[in-house]
């Protein structure tokens, strides 16, 4: 599952480098389905990384990867758990 995972995010890298931001893949948990990702760059002071997170990579991924339910940014995830997120 990580694999192809990869492949898409490969894919559409591109589409997010253009805006002067970057994904970076963290974790895939094969159990639950939950891929973490890092939105880096331009995408972490951007008000519509939210949407590019959501509506673009993880409805791309829940599309192209059987197995995927979700995708978290690891910023949020570490916001969520009281821990500073991780800045590049």
């Amino acid at each position: 599952m990580r694999d192809a995972v990869e492949k898409v995010i490969e894919a559409i890298r591109p589409a997010i480098q253009a805006d002067n931001g970057d994904i970076v893949l963290h974790e895939v948990d094969e159990t639950s389905g939950l891929v973490t990702v890092e939105l880096v760059g331009a995408c972490v002071s951007c008000p519509a990384s939210t949407v590019t997170l959501k509506a673009g990579v993880e409805r791309i991924l829940k599309d192209r990867v059987p197995g995927v339910t979700e995708v978290r940014n690891m910023g949020d995830t570490a916001a969520e758990v009281g821990e500073s997120p991780v800045t590049l």
